[in-house]
């Protein structure tokens, strides 16, 4: 009876897993015809200029005189530009004017070392995924090169940058490619992608990730294939890409097991999600201990673990709840600067942009309201802003 059951159970839930991949796909198809790929908006003349840091009026002579791309005319003549062109005329910029070069394009200089970002929590449900969704597209568009790294079996931050997992991927296809401990292990530059969005590149993930929490315990205990310590791989495998980055950002899995270990050992600065609920600082209380636990055994085993900055993130706040209000101060009395002083707002605005998978920074303005819209992109641009200028001083940039 028992193994009936299973049995049943088994078949059932595979059943289900089957109809949702294929409405999933069914949804894909129809959201971004023909050829089911996610596009990138263009972006007025005015944002373009912002974004360049130029005037609009500036943006328009360089137009009408035929220098740098040119953009998109509506009818009624307005000006457009895709993000790749924005780039475009930030290299155009800086070549002009090399002394302010800088300011036009930020990438990183000799001697700036790259900075990985880790964005890691245990707990489900603290915005882990949208945190680094976020950040991620934020340093693209202030014209950084941006590497997302997907180390979630679950794989929610591929599906939001447009590959879908069950249809998308090959063996080999996720980070574990680059980290397995057999010789199907491949270079990381071959498993990067390109995606929609100009100078953000994604390390996608899947289910095949867990393979190497599995596949580790064994390779710790062959004595006779004594292998590349666990918790270096991730680093080694971002290194051979380094060169081609300004920030590497990793979606950590809601787990401490060997990939979040991989991705502390590699970050040069984490990120700790957290929803402002007694029951989610009680588990992130769990959480540090039993890193802190963890990390120590890593350090004395040769780990590196100097991070230019930790901070705690307050995801999915609502400041007129005061109980959140009340958590939100304890968490600043404890940790202090490790706060950040914004925090990421629950917004419907945020919420129905994920619902067709795009974000605040991928949907024309008049999808949602206005006044909604601006509140919750200006606390999700005020946290980013907070992470970056993090990066600016662990570049030794004022």
């Amino acid at each position: 009876m028992d193994n009936i059951s299973v049995s049943t159970t088994d078949v059932r839930i595979e059943r289900h897993a089957n109809q949702l991949s294929r409405q999933l796909k069914l949804l894909r198809d129809k959201l971004f015809p023909p050829l089911s790929q996610k596009t990138l908006r263009t972006f007025s003349s005015g944002e373009a200029a912002q974004m360049i840091g130029v005037s609009d009026g500036y943006l328009r002579q360089l137009s009408l005189d035929g220098k740098g791309p040119q953009p998109e005319l509506s009818q009624n003549g307005r000006r457009s530009y895709t993000l790749g062109q924005i780039n475009e005329l930030r290299h155009y910029m800086a070549k002009l004017k090399p002394k302010d070069a800088l300011s036009y394009l930020p990438w990183r200089r000799p001697g700036e070392k790259l900075q990985t970002v880790a964005v890691t929590n245990f707990k489900g449900g603290s915005a882990k995924t949208t945190t680094t969704l976020y950040l991620a597209q934020y340093l693209a568009l202030a014209g950084y090169r941006v590497l997302a790294i997907d180390l979630d079996p679950q794989a929610s931050l591929s599906s939001m940058l447009g590959v879908q997992p069950e249809f998308d991927l090959s063996d080999g296809d996720t980070l574990y490619g680059a980290i397995r401990y057999d010789a199907g292990r491949k270079p990381l530059k071959d498993i990067v992608r390109k995606t929609y969005f100009d100078g953000l590149d994604l390390v996608p993930g899947n289910l095949e990730l867990m393979e190497f929490e599995h596949e580790t315990p064994r390779a710790l205990n062959d004595r006779q294939k004594p292998a590349e310590l666990f918790f270096r791989r991730v680093g080694v495998a971002i290194a051979e890409v380094e060169a081609e980055y300004d920030v590497v950002v990793i979606d950590c899995p809601p787990q401490l097991g060997y990939l979040t270990l991989g991705a502390v050992c590699a970050a040069t600065s984490l990120l700790i999600t957290i929803h402002p609920q007694m029951v989610d600082v009680a588990s992130m209380s769990q959480f540090l201990l039993m890193t802190s636990d963890l990390l120590s055994v890593v350090r004395k085993a040769g780990g590196d673990l100097q991070h230019d900055f930790i901070k705690y993130v307050v995801t999915r706040h609502e400041p007129f709840d005061a109980p959140q209000s009340q958590i939100v101060a304890l968490l600043r009395s404890l940790f202090g600067d490790d706060v950040l002083t914004a925090t990421i707002l629950k917004s419907t605005a945020i919420a129905d942009a994920g619902l067709t998978k795009q974000t605040l920074f991928e949907i024309e303005k008049g999808q949602v309201r206005r006044s909604t819209y601006d509140r919750a992109l200006e606390s999700v641009n005020a946290a980013n802003g907070e992470v970056l200028a993090g990066i600016h001083k662990a570049w030794g940039r004022t």
